[in-house]
């Protein structure tokens, strides 16, 4: 039986928009030593609970945080699917944010077992089997999606840069975006982090209920092996990323049937992943 996640009045304002960010004043340091205001990106410490149990603490941007916690429940493989979600509540302010997450019973022992073997492990903590498990995980692979019409990417940076509305104001910003076949933006997530904007994108997918084999996901930032994981598993057919991919990356694309491009800023799109 599919559950849903129960949405709470309290706590719409949590899955809005980014914050306007905050100007702070500073002074140059050459020339006439103006003083002036700068809008600058907004942080936040971010708690996330799993039926009462403490497993994370990200620094996040505010805003769209609901769409945030489901992809990252998804991402990370604390649930196999979105179904195993039961409730999301989020509260909090200004510099701490905390989400209490219900999970399905068999997602929490999985969770819980996965932890007890962590806490097994000897030396700093995060070395040993476990954690390479973790850090070089086995995913189900995708199921082969032919890739992107070529034409799609023409005039593709400008659309991004026109939705990448936080960014524009405070710079330092990584966004993650989704386009239909017609390579039409449809959504766009913003935060500090790369993998926090993926999340956010996996989430937002979710609850717009979008396809994600029906488009492609671009992000903004370089193209890390973590973001292939995640994209594996919210089943995204096609990953493009500004900036060129590492030999790593294009092995697990390649190995798990992930559609991986790279848009060079001046020059065609390259595909790495099916291999040439």
């Amino acid at each position: 039986m599919r559950c849903t996640v129960q949405l709470h009045d309290d706590l719409a304002d949590f899955n809005q928009a980014p914050p306007l960010p905050n100007a702070l004043r500073y002074k140059e340091l050459t020339g006439d030593c103006h003083v002036q205001d700068m809008p600058l990106a907004s942080e936040s410490a971010l708690a996330i609970s799993y039926n009462g149990i403490s497993q994370a603490v990200m620094m996040v941007t505010p805003g769209h945080m609901e769409d945030f916690v489901r992809g990252f429940s998804l991402s990370t493989g604390i649930v196999k699917s979105f179904s195993e979600i039961r409730d999301i509540q989020i509260s909090g302010d200004g510099e701490s944010h905390y989400a209490e997450v219900e999970i399905s019973n068999r997602a929490f022992w999985q969770m819980k077992t996965q932890r007890r073997n962590l806490a097994g492990t000897t030396g700093c903590g995060i070395c040993g089997v476990e954690a390479l498990e973790q850090a070089l995980p086995d995913l189900m692979p995708l199921t082969p999606y032919p890739a992107p019409n070529p034409l799609v990417f023409d005039g593709l940076r400008d659309k991004i840069a026109i939705h990448q509305q936080a960014a524009k104001t405070s710079g330092a910003l990584h966004a993650a975006l989704f386009a239909n076949a017609k390579g039409e933006i449809v959504l766009c997530r913003e935060d500090i982090g790369r993998h926090n904007a993926l999340d956010k994108l996996i989430g937002a997918l979710s609850l717009n209920d979008i396809d994600t084999k029906s488009g492609f996901a671009i992000m903004t930032s370089r193209c890390s092996l973590e973001l292939i994981h995640k994209a594996v598993r919210a089943k995204v057919a096609t990953l493009v990323c500004l900036s060129a991919p590492t030999s790593l990356t294009v092995e697990w694309a390649r190995r798990n049937h992930l559609n991986l491009i790279h848009l060079p800023k001046n020059d065609s799109p390259r595909l790495y992943s099916p291999a040439p």
